[in-house]
């Protein structure tokens, strides 16, 4: 059966991605294996995993892709470099001996990232072929729009075109430095917060602000043209040049340096963080009316970093011009591995696409499954009480009991997420009917941020019932936000406006208060019976149980962990934590049979039951 290895590697989230005469057979990012949060290095240990699920080797695969061309990348590099000279010379400096060293030399690097094995061609899309491709052809769409928005791959920062049977065509581009990521990036860097992971902090910041600084940008940072497409004033940026992203001017525009990371939110991060917000969605729906009125398609798919951006998604469905949007869950460059793999399948080997129903993308359930063999040796090893519950309506229910219990529960089932979110296979779940636990789960087990939301995992069935949302609307891969529907709020708008920051926090806003928030909208995945299997028995289980269909759902990981692959990591969370229930496949755990650690005390303890 022909074979195509993609991978993603060297700069974020380096992924692997593996399709088998036409099937996406299995995807994974490498700091779920290597446990560096965003890993860039070879992925080689989520190559292995991939070459693993289909019993391959790496002489047996017949083509190799990489998700971009990186003298191009280079290229890019240079000329900005040389326009900025002298300014850009620490920059220069700093980048140059990674280039040196591996990514001008990417064949000899795959050659020997598989083990001097593969000895075939070797495919290198561009960047933003990548992205459209990993947007597109796990599309259930035989036709339909496409736009791609990030940072910047090579030259390309955005792209638009069409996607019609085993072909796409992106037929415009905007180019660096002109890119609607980096501005986003720019403002993550300013308010305090990581850049290329803490877009998400800045996104859930924005609804406590009020979006004061939207004309500013508008007026000083950049110009916004009909279609979309913009310029940026690279007075106030210094991403080109430096080591910052914002320049002086900027820190004056906005009244004074960027918050320290970890220091306290000001009104002024919360404000900004609600201004860009709004800019990157004004942009965005700019961008989708233009597309549909010169493509004609009903349909559009997204990816690229910038498709992550969950409240513009939920925008550009209810007020764009498209009858469906569909979006890749792993949009940033992790999924990239995967859109290089589908490109080189079907754009270059011409190979027949059937759409398939609901979608291409399994749910993106395509990483390692734990069975119960290993599972039960792991626990036996580490001496740690459980409960084997054979059937799995019986273990549903347990489950079900426990949460309506007010039990915070790690769940790892069936095979891990590819991308950045848990969608029921490496999940932390609890009662969205709970006051206290959006706290709770902040503070005590995810230790992070007290501001940022958790999302509603909801029957798809049931998702009109609670939110403003078309009858079975599916959004099964946590990227569209919504409103709470009226009939389920429980604040006024008069005591919403009385509260202020992060004291909006207290006001309990819905009769799912867990999951709304504090403008009244909640980031929606929901299940349903083909993708979700015993996840969606889960649901049904609660809902019989409270009549409500609804859980939280969040990743089972800790701030600054990349999220649990193996019951192993399962293990060792569900004891540093105050996760009361740990549930793996068919065996139930509860934390008062466990042993009393302290977080500091975990690895200690199990040091002693390594096999290493």
């Amino acid at each position: 059966m022909p074979s195509v290895l993609g991978i993603s590697a060297f700069y974020h989230d380096s992924a692997a991605a593996l399709i088998v005469d036409g099937r996406i057979v299995a995807a994974a990012q490498e700091e779920r294996f290597s446990r560096l949060k965003h890993d860039s290095g070879f992925p080689t240990l989520a190559v292995e995993y991939c070459l693993a699920e289909a019993g391959l080797s790496p002489e047996q695969l017949d083509y190799v892709c990489f998700y971009e061309k990186p003298l191009l990348k280079f290229d890019r590099l240079i000329e900005t470099y040389l326009a900025y000279a002298p300014r850009g010379f620490q920059s220069f400096l700093a980048a140059l001996p990674v280039w040196l060293r591996k990514k001008l030399h990417l064949r000899r690097e795959i050659r020997k990232g598989l083990g001097g094995a593969y000895n075939r061609r070797i495919v290198f899309p561009e960047h933003h072929e990548s992205h459209a491709a990993s947007a597109f052809f796990p599309s259930p769409y035989d036709e339909a729009a496409i736009l791609t928005v990030d940072g910047v791959g090579e030259w390309a920062t955005a792209t638009w075109g069409t996607g019609r049977g085993n072909k796409i065509h992106l037929s415009h581009e905007l180019k660096f430095p002109h890119s609607l990521g980096m501005l986003y990036s720019a403002f993550t860097y300013y308010c305090g917060f990581k850049v290329n992971s803490g877009e998400y902090k800045l996104m859930g910041l924005a609804p406590y602000g009020q979006p004061k600084y939207a004309d500013l940008i508008r007026e000083r940072l950049l110009e916004i043209k009909p279609d979309g497409s913009f310029r940026l004033n690279m007075q106030y940026f210094n991403f080109c040049a430096g080591l910052t992203m914002t320049s002086a001017r900027f820190d004056q525009l906005f009244g004074g340096p960027p918050r320290r990371p970890e220091s306290p939110l000001t009104d002024r991060e919360m404000d900004l963080a609600a201004s860009i917000q709004l800019v990157t969605e004004e942009i965005l729906l700019k961008m989708v009316s233009h597309i549909q009125h010169q493509t004609g398609p009903k349909n559009l798919c997204l990816a690229g970093g910038v498709a992550l951006n969950c409240v513009a998604n939920g925008r550009i469905l209810r007020e764009g011009p498209f009858e469906s949007i569909w979006i890749q869950p792993a949009a940033g460059d992790a999924g990239g591995a995967l859109g290089a793999a589908l490109f080189t399948w079907y754009q270059l080997l011409g190979n027949e696409r059937i759409p398939q129903t609901p979608d291409g993308q399994a749910g993106s359930f395509l990483g390692p499954k734990p069975d119960d063999d290993s599972i039960r040796q792991y626990l036996n090893r580490v001496k740690a009480p459980f409960v084997h519950v054979a059937d799995d309506a019986d273990c549903c229910r347990r489950v079900a009991e426990l949460i309506a219990a007010g039990k915070v529960v790690g769940w790892v089932q069936g095979r891990m997420e590819f991308g950045p979110r848990s969608l029921g296979a490496r999940s932390i779940l609890g009662d969205a009917r709970n006051p206290q636990m959006q706290s709770v789960m902040n503070l005590k087990i995810k230790f992070r941020e007290s501001f940022r939301p958790f999302a509603p995992v909801v029957l798809q069935d049931r998702v009109q019932d609670y939110f403003e949302t078309r009858p079975n609307e599916s959004s099964p891969y946590m990227l569209i936000v919504s409103p709470v529907r009226a009939d389920h709020r429980t604040a006024t708008e008069g005591e919403q406006s009385q509260k202020s920051g992060l004291d909006k926090l207290k006001v309990i806003r819905s009769d799912i208060p867990a999951v709304t928030h504090v403008d009244y909208s909640a980031r929606l995945q929901t299940v349903d019976p083909v993708r979700h299997g015993r996840f969606h028995q889960l649901l049904k289980s609660f809902e019989s149980l409270t009549g409500c269909p609804i859980l939280i759902n969040t990743s089972f990981n800790v701030r600054g962990e990349p999220i649990v692959c193996r019951p192993e990591e399962a293990y060792r969370c569900f004891l540093a934590t105050n996760i009361d229930v740990l549930v793996l496949e068919n065996f139930i755990l509860l934390k008062e049979q466990q042993p009393t650690l302290t977080p500091e005390q975990v690895d200690d303890y199990l040091k002693q039951f390594s096999l290493d």
